[in-house]
């Protein structure tokens, strides 16, 4: 709005001009002509609607996120249950602070998961990849395809390695866990596709996102093999959660979309990863009764590429991280104080019965 301001009469002021009063026109923010306040709307319009828009579409994701009483546990949960907290313990309370800081640790991590895949029937491989003039290993096992979409590959992975002076047992000895246990609850199944299962050395600080990084040499090697990596499922922190008000928090803008309160199961991924992170999360709501939420956002927002599935990113692969939120949600975030009472069990064990019913549709019943 414009307004103007009458300068004060001759016979007011004791001039005698004669002269008709003038106006003089106050300074406004808006434009003064019908054209240019429309133009100026519109760009106002176009300033705040295109970044809504583009929020919007990295928020909004398939399906309805679970809202109620959680239903009794099923008998393979109680099992995953029980399963998964062995695998925690031994890996971050038994084994504990797991990295090449602590070499020896490190290498019986590595023998853990090696004779949990073996237990389970599987022929266990190694990729030995250098880090800073030291050798790591990823360990992968893997349930060859039958049908036609054999070539097609669906990775589920995380890291067993824990930050330098913690014993990771949500960061994440509870990932490696989800790894080991959906190993062992699809041996002896037939896909369609193939389903490979990957213990990724070196995700940690001084190696995330750095050459040294397993999941990022594995994704390499992928890459030249000419693999068909349809997508990858990154486990990582999946253990912790809360029923209480405020105890989720979320980089901006993303507190004014998602609930305060931390009882779900995050999916993750960047913009060149929407459809995948849409088909896993639409798979997971429709089949889990379990809060769920998803995001996909440009990479470089906190906390989008934090895991294993950046590597797969950076060579052309699909790739979605299922967590907890980690340092948005769990106070013990890398500190000696991730211990392994601190997770809840039997959600972990309802995520991941959700998550395998995800693999099972991606990978599809095997052909006889």
């Amino acid at each position: 709005m414009s307004e103007s301001i009458e300068e004060p009469k001759d016979d007011q002021t004791g001039g005698g001009s004669g002269k008709a009063p003038k106006k003089r026109k106050r300074l406004t923010m808006f434009p003064e002509s019908k054209g240019a306040r429309i133009r100026a709307g519109l760009l106002i319009a176009i300033c705040v609607l295109i970044p809504g828009c583009m929020t919007w579409r990295m928020v909004v994701m398939p399906g309805s996120s679970y809202d109620g009483a959680l239903p009794a546990l099923e008998s393979e949960e109680e099992l995953f249950a029980k399963n998964l907290k062995a695998h925690v313990v031994m890996l971050a309370e038994t084994i504990g602070d797991r990295n090449h800081a602590n070499e020896e640790k490190y290498q019986e991590a590595v023998a853990y998961i090696n004779s949990s895949f073996q237990a389970c029937g599987y022929k266990v491989g190694f990729q030995e990849f250098k880090a800073f003039r030291k050798t790591a290993k990823n360990i992968e096992v893997e349930i060859p395809g039958t049908g036609r979409q054999a070539k097609e590959l669906l990775i589920i992975g995380g890291h067993y390695d824990s930050v330098k002076g913690c014993p990771g047992a949500n960061d994440n000895a509870s990932g490696t866990a989800g790894v080991l246990e959906l190993a062992r609850y699809f041996q002896g199944q037939r896909f369609n596709r193939t389903v490979r299962f990957v213990a990724f050395g070196n995700e940690e600080p001084p190696y995330f996102q750095h050459k040294g990084m397993g999941s990022l040499a594995y994704a390499k090697r992928c890459k030249e093999r000419k693999e068909n990596v349809v997508g990858m499922i990154s486990l990582e922190t999946i253990g912790f959660y809360s029923d209480k008000e405020g105890s989720q928090v979320y980089p901006f803008p993303f507190s004014l979309f998602y609930p305060s309160t931390g009882n779900f199961i995050g999916f993750v991924g960047d913009s060149t990863s929407r459809d995948f992170v849409h088909t896993v999360i639409e798979s997971f709501r429709r089949q889990k009764n379990f809060p769920s939420e998803g995001v996909a956002a440009p990479a470089h927002i906190p906390g989008i590429g934090w895991s294993d599935h950046w590597s797969f990113w950076q060579h052309g692969f699909p790739g979605v991280m299922v967590t907890d939120t980690a340092p948005f949600r769990y106070k013990h975030y890398h500190t000696p104080e991730d211990t392994p009472d601190k997770l809840d069990y039997e959600k972990m064990a309802r995520v991941l019965h959700g998550v395998a019913k995800v693999v099972e549709e991606i990978a599809g019943k095997g052909e006889e």
